[in-house]
């Protein structure tokens, strides 16, 4: 009598293929499909079972249901020169109305009623493209996170209405900022003015235009120091609003 031919169909078919670095456990999975009227059970074995954990490792698969296997291979050290000949095999049989006992069932199981599929192991270190996107995927992280974080802090209670104020005071600060900077220029100009105009003229001989660009020194020189204090007290103030 010859073998019966598989009756589950198995997702992938032929290779179960795990891609590294082989530094951690690296899972692959297997898909048993059972398109017939009846149930199926099934075992997974392989030829280096201290390598591999499989879950589940048997059971039985309803008329028209599916399972997912998974296969975790453990840690080692990866050779590329050395081809695996590592390999899984699939066991099925149809179960019985009235089964309870899987040990039995398989014990007493007759070589013509099993079916298998045999699987090889492929091992793939991971492509430069791979490594790139996982690089860049790291990187990405945490700027969402960051970008998640600003959206969730403007969205909390009360958070407008601070961030409007303090927009609105750094605004003040930065116009009086300028203004002192212009000033500031202004002064070292009518300095560079008075310089000249003393040179050209004597002391005793002080003209109406020299004494009116001195008395606009003078008050040039006074205006930075009024903006520089006004804008201490805005600073100050914005300090103790939002520190304290």
């Amino acid at each position: 009598m010859s073998k019966l031919d598989q009756v589950l169909v198995l997702d992938p078919p032929s290779d179960l293929r795990f891609k590294g670095p082989f530094t951690d456990v690296v899972t692959t999975n297997l898909k048993l499909k059972n398109p017939s009227d009846r149930r199926v059970c099934f075992k997974v074995k392989t030829t280096a079972p201290r390598r591999y954990c499989v879950r589940p490792n048997s059971g039985v698969i309803d008329a028209g249901s599916a399972v997912i296997i998974s296969v975790m291979l453990q840690p080692f050290e990866y050779d590329p020169n050395e081809k695996s000949k590592h390999k899984f095999m699939v066991q099925t049989i149809f179960a019985p109305s009235n089964v309870t006992d899987m040990d039995c069932l398989w014990k007493d199981a007759k070589p013509d009623d099993l079916m298998d599929s045999k699987l090889r192991c492929v091992f793939e270190l991971p492509s430069e493209n791979d490594k790139v996107n996982d690089v860049d995927a790291s990187r990405s992280a945490p700027v969402m996170n960051s970008v998640k974080a600003e959206s969730t802090a403007a969205a909390a209670p009360g958070a407008t209405g601070d961030e409007s104020e303090m927009k609105k005071l750094l605004e003040k600060y930065k116009r009086l900022q300028a203004e002192n900077n212009k000033l500031a220029d202004e002064n070292r100009q009518l300095k560079d003015d008075g310089v000249g105009i003393r040179k050209m003229a004597r002391p005793d001989h002080r003209t109406p235009n020299s004494n009116n660009l001195l008395g606009r020194e003078s008050s040039a020189a006074f205006l930075p120091s009024l903006l520089v204090v006004i804008a201490a007290i805005f600073i100050g103030f914005f300090l103790g609003k939002f520190i304290l």
